[in-house]
């Protein structure tokens, strides 16, 4: 016999006000039934994976039996904090749990006090919300995965080549600027051979971090492979690309690794392309590689520009 997971529910918050002050105006709105209900929020949120969709879907319907202005909906691990409507004075939180696992934080606000009756409401409803919420937190770690390369953190080539197109459309669409860079880091071998491929990774992994923590929310960072990071730099003419290059060349140039054991200096070599009007993926990206190359071949530790 299949049964309905129920929520852990911790942490009820209201604001102490007279409970008696509240009843008049909290009558509950009820719609549909128990039963009713809950059918239909699983037909509903279990058709999609999109965990927004999911909690729209719950918001829109769970207000036809309980009175409530607001919902949020909080999961730290997987970078979620989405509210819906504007949250008011009273609130009422629910950890959401299913056999151990951590499902995140829903939260339902209103400017008076929830009352005993519609919380046990609230649990009722909940349980149709666990496994689909379940569902879809399980597609998105797995669809993050896909697209993350698993040492660095950054995205993979599967995600440089989805976020280029896009961005590379969105520019000649719009006439607008564009540019890549193309980062290597010198010696690469060098510092594998010399330390392990343990404090190689460790390099890599604090190249990549300080990297991104250069660039612009609107920039994205990808390893290209092995040692290589290509920056995708959207809104961005050659000159200010420059700038973005040098002042990257020059950040690594002074930063100091430390594996434990040893501290480990290393400088990279970069290749910077800008849009052109017949550019496609495959022409950007070849330009900054054959700027890369000029870049090392003349000595490293240098930025060159693509013709």
């Amino acid at each position: 016999m299949n049964t309905q997971p129920t929520a852990n529910i911790i942490n009820i918050e209201q604001s102490p006000v007279k409970r008696f002050a509240s009843k008049a105006k909290t009558l509950p709105r009820i719609a549909l039934s128990h039963a009713e209900l809950r059918q239909l929020l699983s037909m509903q949120l279990q058709s999609t994976l999109d965990i927004k969709a999911i909690l729209e879907m719950f918001f829109k319907t769970t207000q036809q039996l309980i009175s409530y202005d607001s919902l949020a909906y909080k999961h730290e691990a997987h970078a979620i904090n989405t509210e819906l409507a504007v949250s008011k004075q009273h609130s009422v939180t629910y950890n959401l749990n299913y056999q151990g696992e951590y499902l995140g934080d829903i939260i339902f606000t209103r400017n008076s006090v929830f009352l005993e009756e519609e919380l046990g409401d609230f649990e009722s409803i909940i349980a149709s919300l666990i496994f689909p919420l379940r569902n879809a937190l399980l597609y998105s770690a797995a669809l993050k995965n896909a697209l993350q390369d698993a040492l660095t953190g950054v995205g993979n080539r599967v995600a440089m080549q989805q976020t280029l197109q896009r961005d590379i459309d969105t520019a000649q669409r719009h006439k607008q600027a564009l540019s890549v860079l193309m980062i290597d880091i010198d010696y690469f071998k060098r510092i594998n051979d010399t330390y392990g491929h343990s404090t190689g990774d460790t390099v890599l992994t604090q190249v990549a971090k300080m990297i991104e923590n250069q660039l612009r929310a609107t920039d994205a960072l990808f390893r290209y492979g092995g040692e290589e990071f290509l920056a995708v730099l959207p809104n961005t003419c050659q000159q200010h690309a420059l700038l973005v290059a040098e002042r990257l060349r020059h950040d690594l140039e002074t930063l100091v690794i430390h594996d434990g054991q040893h501290a480990i200096s290393v400088t990279v070599s970069i290749g910077c392309a800008t849009l052109r009007s017949d550019d496609s993926l495959q022409t950007i990206l070849q330009r900054s590689d054959v700027a890369l190359y000029a870049a090392k071949n003349n000595g490293r530790n240098q930025v060159q520009v693509a013709l």
